[in-house]
């Protein structure tokens, strides 16, 4: 096939993606989005489990650079489900007529960058050879599941399934017994609804998560009108907040409160619901004793609400609260009162095997028609780890980061001109509303080309030191924060043989200016020619 020329090439049509197209095409230049799906949406296009719903408020997870869209689309819920906020993704591809520059059903295979010409040299599975100046990668998060290795997979007679990559079709599991492995978020949310369906429900436990109850309900005549008459408030709000989402950080200490007071601020964000909890005391996650008291109260929820003393015990964590994302929940803990629900503690009896008739424990046999794997993702780098991308004399960017990912403001990383990420590694992303992240990201993207093309430059890349530096800076705000105290995907700990390196930096404001100061100041950290 011939060499396609464009100014710049999109890897992924998610949020990220295509709001990265449509500044790219105001700014005139030829460009072309590459997605492996037949949709846009990223995330929310393989995320169809069942109960899949966002943990930020529908009128915050949605896009701001557009008055009049923000001010068109309408929400249903408090908290909008997968669907609708497909529907949504859909929509803004459609108003902004962005389909025509995405390929989709379209698997990017590698990115070289030709030092000669100047230029990225991008293959596809198609055969497709691309030449293009700029790469952008909006690969996601989120967007590379995590899939177990258990011995005899393949020989399972059933169906199996993974939260991340769930049928377009849906799946009905009425008069079906299934087995979940795993209860982190993508489980949390699906285990209820699986459980009205199924026969018999076996949900296989390794470590415990903590989950609030989201308090979704539809929204009230006039809600969303007010918020709308006034949003940009609401926006910058948010925006001012460590996470970028509106829910306020309380100034006062839990150590400095009295146990009653304690318990009931507790309780009051217990009934508000959703991720707001981490704000009821402003030392949560920087003081392990003020964290157990949090900690505590939610056991003692769990207590409450489960029947079986034993299965509320199974349910506990015991690991810092928060350390890993809180799960927002509708149901979560009661599913385990159901009579065809059942916990099984891999503590106690870990898998063996996957065989044809289900799953082997080290005390039982466990036949099932299905088997879900809510095991997650291989966060943050997983989707970049899977491209051949290499830079500056051939060197693969897989190597570069062996020891764990490095990078300048997680837009760039040395050796690999002209190459930007949207909410990589060493960035806000994932402890963030993502859909600002996305849109600060996108914008200051799109001012830098801007920047280079109007001043003649080829190329920019970040210089060792600044990047050096930056993941000093990020691992620095990490140790003063309980994050590190346990095994999460922030770190990369639940992928074998990952480096556990702490992926995102911790305080969205501060960040923002950060990247507005290096801008102001003509690029500081990186290297124009």
């Amino acid at each position: 096939m011939p060499v396609v020329n464009y100014d710049a090439v999109i890897i992924g049509a998610g949020f990220a993606g295509i709001y990265m197209l449509h500044r790219l095409r105001q700014r005139g230049l030829s460009v072309r989005a590459y997605e492996r799906g037949d949709g846009v949406g990223g995330t929310w296009y393989w995320n169809r489990y069942p109960g899949a719903r966002c943990d930020v408020q529908s009128m915050e997870y949605s896009y701001q650079f557009d008055q009049t869209l923000q001010q068109e689309w309408q929400w249903s819920e408090r908290y909008a489900s997968q669907p609708e906020i497909l529907d949504y993704a859909n929509h803004v591809a459609d108003r902004f007529g962005l389909r025509e520059d995405i390929q989709f059903n379209t698997v990017v295979k590698r990115a070289h960058f030709d030092e000669t010409a100047g230029c990225w040299q991008v293959g596809t599975d198609q055969g497709e050879e691309i030449a293009t100046k700029y790469l952008i990668m909006a690969t996601g998060s989120l967007s590379v599941p995590n899939v177990p290795n258990i011995s005899g997979m393949e020989d399972f007679e059933g169906d199996s399934y993974h939260t991340g990559e769930w049928p377009q079709g849906g799946v009905d599991f009425t008069d079906r017994d299934v087995a979940v492995i795993g209860t982190g978020s993508s489980a949390i949310q699906a285990i209820p609804e699986i459980a009205r369906q199924a026969e018999q429900l076996y949900v296989l436990q390794r470590t415990p998560a903590y989950a609030i109850p989201a308090r979704n309900r539809p929204f009230h005549p006039g809600e969303q009108e007010s918020i709308k008459a006034d949003y940009d408030s609401f926006r910058q709000q948010a925006a001012s907040t460590p996470s970028g989402i509106g829910f306020e950080i309380r100034e006062e200490y839990a150590l400095e409160a009295s146990a009653e007071a304690r318990q009931q601020q507790y309780e009051q964000h217990w009934q508000a619901g959703g991720l707001a909890f981490i704000g009821a005391y402003g030392d949560l996650l920087i003081d392990s004793n003020a964290n157990d008291t949090a900690a505590e109260f939610v056991r003692g929820k769990i207590r409450e609400i489960v029947n079986s003393p034993r299965t509320a015990e199974v349910l506990s964590p015991l690991q810092t609260f928060g350390c890993k994302r809180i799960c927002a929940d509708s149901g979560y803990y009661e599913t385990f009162n159901r009579d065809n629900v059942s916990l099984i503690d891999l503590h106690e009896e870990p898998i063996q095997a996957i065989i044809a008739q289900g799953v082997v424990t080290a005390q039982q046999v466990v036949e099932v028609d299905a088997i879900v794997y809510a095991t997650g993702f291989d966060a943050v780098t997983g989707a970049l780890a899977r491209i051949d991308i290499r830079g500056r004399n051939h060197v693969a960017l897989t190597d570069k980061w062996a020891e764990g990912p490095t990078t300048y403001l997680g837009l760039g990383t040395e050796g690999f001109p002209n190459l930007f990420m949207i909410n990589g590694p060493g960035s806000p992303s994932v402890l963030t509303n993502m859909l600002p992240s996305i849109e600060q990201h996108v914008e200051w993207i799109d001012n830098c080309i801007s920047h280079l093309q109007s001043h003649g430059y080829q190329a920019i890349e970040p210089t060792l030191g600044a990047e050096l530096a930056w993941v000093d800076r990020v691992n620095s705000l990490a140790e003063r924060t309980l994050y590190p105290t346990c095994n999460s995907w922030y770190l990369g700990a639940n992928i074998p043989g990952k480096p556990r390196v702490f992926m995102a930096y911790i305080g969205f404001p501060a960040y923002v200016a950060k990247c507005a100061e290096v801008e102001a100041a003509g690029y500081t950290g990186f290297t124009i020619t």
